[in-house]
């Protein structure tokens, strides 16, 4: 892969690049494309780790997402300066802080098409296709369409938002740059070639053309069958979201109470390369954290610059496995904290007791809006199936036509489950069981 081409500036569903202003690039527009949209507003109340939380101080999926790209911006714009110090100036007109936009814009909608609930409504839409009243529904259908829905994804559905929902006409949705929307693609393939076990892949079929536009505009080195190697700022993406949860889930547990002071500070500082000369000044415990938390970043980012440059060639050849932070120095107190914050901060009560609730929720829904769109493919019109069945219908972004292909209407009911914030969910839930 060529940095020339991975840096495209073209836009989905457009021939050519844009002229580059020398005040706002195409990809400091990407950012605002995805921040001014709906779906990424509606981040604000979608679960990060701690669902309808009882302090309003932890994160949600907007705030992390803004936390990411922030670290995101930072990473990018660092190897940005090493690349081109090593190009020698082959690339022309292009700045180490133009790597740096490209990353934060594809960190800010990294979390974009994420269910409500969480993984946990990941999980849900996945169980109900495969052993709930779904897995008759998808049963005629291909074998990648099958598989788009048993292993629903919210990559998979946040590239389907950004190329697709967010815009009146669905032929290239924000029209991103080719070099953002790669960049987002953690999984660039699709449900076809996931790995079985853990399920994970980029686009579904429905959004094949468009995968495969991006994938061929920027040069993604091809693997094999529906597979391409990922872009290679993608490795900064993932870098910055595992900084980001790595730090703050320490933070967001010290500040609902769930640890202890001295738990937070022990693995904090156990982060850090040296004790900051200026920690003891503080007196604040809250403080104290979030100035730790501060430099634990800013290390990290350190480190995972490092690991990116040291890799550099293989990333380009798509030989890279693992990730970033896997590699760092911190590797071990990364995996010791991830295994500490699992057992001690999310593994609570009040957090089953949501997945409970988020469960019925959803298998709920999904149940009822497929089940009115089964009767008007069977029905063949409006007119012929039930009152409550035409009322859940016409609550759809999108009434279907009784000729709708199965997979179509399916995933428009996915879209408008999956696209609904946590509260919304749960006022649906409520309206359709007669209690609101």
């Amino acid at each position: 892969m060529q940095w020339s081409r991975l840096l495209s500036a073209q836009r989905l569903g457009h021939r050519g690049a844009e002229p580059v202003s020398p005040s706002r690039n195409p990809f400091q527009k990407d950012w605002d494309r995805v921040v001014f949209c709906s779906a990424f507003r509606r981040l604000q109340d979608k679960t990060q780790v701690h669902s309808l939380p009882e302090s309003d101080y932890v994160r949600n999926r907007l705030t992390h997402s803004l936390e990411v790209s922030s670290v995101g911006r930072s990473l990018g714009a660092q190897v940005g300066e090493t690349v081109l110090k090593r190009d020698g100036g082959g690339l022309k007109n292009i700045t180490a802080a133009e790597f740096g936009h490209i990353v934060a814009a594809a960190c800010i909608g990294h979390d974009i098409g994420n269910p409500p609930f969480g993984h946990f409504g990941e999980a849900t839409i996945q169980h109900w296709f495969r052993s709930g009243p779904g897995a008759e529904l998808i049963a005629p259908l291909a074998e990648q369409q099958r598989r788009d829905f048993l292993h629903f994804e919210g990559n998979a559905q946040g590239f389907r938002v950004m190329t697709r929902l967010q815009n009146w006409r669905d032929a290239g949705g924000l029209r991103l740059t080719c070099a953002t929307l790669a960049t987002f693609m953690k999984y660039p393939f699709g449900s076809l070639a996931a790995d079985p076990a853990k399920g994970k892949f980029g686009h579904f079929a429905a959004e094949t053309e468009l995968f495969d536009e991006m994938a061929d505009t920027v040069g993604l080195e091809r693997l094999g069958v529906d597979r391409y190697a990922r872009h290679p700022l993608t490795y900064l993406v993932e870098a910055a979201d595992d900084i980001c949860y790595s730090v703050v889930d320490i933070e967001d547990g010290f500040k609902l109470g769930r640890i202890s002071f001295a738990e937070a500070e022990e693995r904090l500082l156990g982060l850090l390369r040296r004790r900051p000369p200026r920690y003891k000044e503080i007196d604040d415990e809250t403080w104290k954290i979030a100035y730790l938390r501060a430099k634990v970043i800013g290390d990290l980012i350190d480190q995972a610059v490092g690991v990116f440059c040291d890799n550099e060639d293989a990333i380009l050849r798509g030989g890279f496995d693992g990730d970033l932070m896997g590699q760092s120095a911190m590797a071990p107190q990364l995996a010791e904290i991830a295994a500490f914050t699992r057992s001690r901060i999310f593994q609570t009560r009040e957090r089953f007791q949501t997945e409970v609730m988020g469960g019925e929720i959803l298998t709920s829904l999904l149940t009822a809006f497929c089940d009115a769109h089964l009767a008007l493919e069977r029905s063949g019109a409006l007119s012929t199936i039930s009152p409550r069945q035409h009322a859940l219908l016409r609550l759809m972004p999108l009434v279907p036509a009784p000729s709708a292909d199965r997979y179509r209407w399916l995933l428009s009911v996915t879209d408008f489950i999956s696209g609904m914030t946590d509260s919304y969910a749960l006022k649906q839930f409520q309206r359709l069981r007669g209690l609101q």
